[in-house]
Parts: structure tokens; C-alpha cells; sequence
């Protein structure tokens, strides 16, 4: 029984994941989300929840358990489309490392940026609705361990946990983006202001330390990537 054409389209989004591409164009779903997860965990700040990379990939996962389950117990199957089975879950197991990885990066961040998460409108619309629902609650959690087990036994004007510091800095953990990052240039990028006020041209392909600041709207379009 010959499953050619079936392992061709199963491995389609997984052969060719690994390869070193510069343009959207042509690129599967998991070389995008890996391109975002690599970004994801050299970015100090949480960057855009990519729901539709990871939904596309969950459907494609879905769709080859099924079509191996299928193969493997097809008693006309041959040794060799046995041993391609393999291969296949091979790549499976990848992808849902992917996955699993780039959602650990984003709860570590969650968990660690609560109070600023929920203190910012605009870093909350960049979660998923269940990641603002856990940011709440962990937070939530944390403000009450605080105050029973210490913050109870002050002054009631000392009890805040978002209070601001004599030197103006929070006491809310934020992510530190003058944080130096390496980028390298997916596209030319010109008129990048740097903390200096001078500013700098990108050229494709190039690569540079930077602070994280200077780069930041440029990740967010996908502009640079993160090494």
C-alpha cells in the first residue's frame, strides 16, 4: 500500500523548518513561530501572543496523530511506511517541543511581569485571553501572600506594593529594555533612532548589539529578529 502522497503533505510543514529564511514568503508555520519563540525568549519585554501560527500548528498536529494513528493500524501497511511513520512523529514530537517551549517563555514572563502586566493596558493586549486571565490571578495571589504574611503588620501607608521608590523607579518589576539585545536585519531599516539622538541605517542581513528599546517597534514588525 503506498502512502507517498499522504507523507509528503504530512511532513510538508516540518521537513524544511530548520532552514535559514530572510522573507515570509514561502515560510511554514513553525519556521515563522520558531523565528518568534527565538525572539520571544532574547526579548526582556513580552512580545504579541502569535495565535494563529500556534492554532495552525495544533490543526496540523491534530491531522497527522489521526493519519498516523490510521497508518499504523492498516494491517496492509509495510515495514517501510512503518519506519516513514517514525520519522513523522519525529518531527511531531518538534513541533509540540516548540510549542511547549514558546509557552513556557511567555507564562516565566507573565509570572515575573504581573503587576506591570496588569498596571499596562497596552502589554495586556498583547496576551492571550487565558494569559491575562493568569496574569490576574497569579497576581492577585502574590498581593495577597504580601499582606498576610507581612504588609498587614504596617502602617496602613506603607501597605502599597506599587509604590514609587525614592530614586523614581516603581517597586512594580518591569522589563528592562535598555537591556543590550543582537539583532540581525530582515530588511533594510533606516532612520533608527538610537539613545544618542543620531541615527542609524540597518542593513539587510547585517547584524548589531543594540539596546532593546532602540529595536523594540522593529521586532514588533517583524522587521529584525532577535540571535
Amino acid at each position: 500500500m503506498d502512502y507517498s502522497d499522504d507523507f509528503d503533505a504530512v511532513r510538508a510543514t516540518s521537513s524544511t523548518a530548520w532552514e535559514d529564511e530572510t522573507e515570509d514568503i514561502g515560510q511554514t508555520s513553525l519556521q515563522r513561530l520558531t523565528r518568534w519563540w527565538i525572539n520571544e525568549r532574547g526579548a526582556p519585554d513580552i512580545l504579541v501572543w502569535q495565535a494563529q501560527l500556534v492554532e495552525e500548528l495544533l490543526d496540523s498536529l491534530h491531522n497527522q496523530a489521526t493519519m498516523v494513528q490510521h497508518i499504523r493500524s492498516d494491517p496492509r501497511t509495510s515495514e517501510q511506511e512503518h519506519f516513514r511513520v517514525v520519522l513523522v512523529q519525529t518531527e511531531m514530537e518538534r513541533v509540540k517541543f516548540l510549542i511547549r517551549s514558546y509557552l513556557r517563555v511567555r507564562i516565566h514572563k507573565i509570572e515575573k511581569y504581573a503587576g506591570y502586566i496588569m498596571r499596562e493596558p497596552g502589554v495586556q493586549v498583547k496576551l492571550s485571553s487565558g494569559e491575562l486571565t493568569h496574569a490576574q490571578k497569579y497576581y492577585d495571589l502574590i498581593s495577597k501572600y504580601f499582606h498576610s504574611s507581612a504588609l498587614e503588620g504596617l502602617p496602613e501607608n506603607m501597605r502599597s506594593l506599587d509604590e514609587q521608590l525614592p530614586n523614581g523607579r516603581s517597586m512594580i518589576t518591569e522589563p528592562d529594555k535598555d537591556r543590550g539585545v543582537f539583532v540581525r536585519a530582515r530588511k533594510k531599516c533606516e532612520n533608527v533612532r538610537l539613545p544618542n539622538g543620531d541615527s542609524l541605517t540597518i542593513e539587510k542581513g547585517s547584524i548589531h548589539l543594540l539596546r532593546y528599546r532602540t529595536v523594540e517597534d522593529l521586532v514588533a514588525r517583524a522587521e529584525v529578529e532577535l540571535i
